[in-house]
């Protein structure tokens, strides 16, 4: 069976999008070399993303471009699941499945049909959500030379809570751009 994987590039004062979920930003990354794009998008069987990012990804989709058009700028095909309250407003897209469940069914569904390829979680919210039940198998973090004071921040805990994390990888040809892997830590404090 695959992992469950939280991936994500960021900006490095720590967004994962900048305000109204602004992805512009994005073209300040450093390129990564020729294929590797396309090795990551290979592994993965399902995404999981949230409602918020699905419309705005579907409000801006004249206005992206190819990095952030479309998962792994294109180079993936696969299911993807969108997590919303209100799946029947989805019903006519064809190219998601929209599940008004909870973060322990939905990646319990996504690792069925993932198989053996991984579960990729693609927004912050579900994340964190994912994080509180012990559902993270690895983290995939990319980080682009950019600041963006504001947006949606990679985690978000009112009050806090840590997470502590074990380097497992650094991404070969992606040095440049922080890529690096991490599972969680077996020593975190409780």
């Amino acid at each position: 069976m695959g992992k469950v994987a939280w991936g994500f590039t960021s900006s490095i004062d720590g967004f994962i999008a900048g305000p109204g979920h602004d992805m512009a930003w994005f073209d300040a990354m450093e390129p990564l070399p020729p294929g590797l794009t396309g090795r990551m998008a290979e592994a993965v069987g399902v995404i999981i993303s949230g409602r918020n990012g699905y419309d705005t990804a579907k409000d801006q989709q004249d206005e992206r471009e190819g990095a952030t058009a479309e998962a792994y700028g294109g180079a993936w095909s696969g299911t993807e699941f969108i997590l919303t309250h209100r799946p029947e407003e989805l019903a006519g897209d064809p190219t998601v499945t929209a599940l008004n469940c909870d973060v322990v069914e939905a990646v319990r569904r996504a690792r069925e049909i993932a198989g053996e390829k991984d579960v990729q979680i693609i927004s912050a919210d579900i994340a964190r959500q994912a994080l509180e039940h012990g559902l993270i198998d690895e983290l995939q973090v990319f980080v682009a030379p950019v600041m963006l004071g504001d947006g949606i921040r990679i985690f978000d805990f009112p009050g806090g809570r840590r997470y502590d994390w074990e380097l497992t990888g650094i991404v070969a040809g992606a040095e440049r751009s922080f890529g690096r892997t991490y599972r969680p830590s077996r020593s975190a404090p409780e």
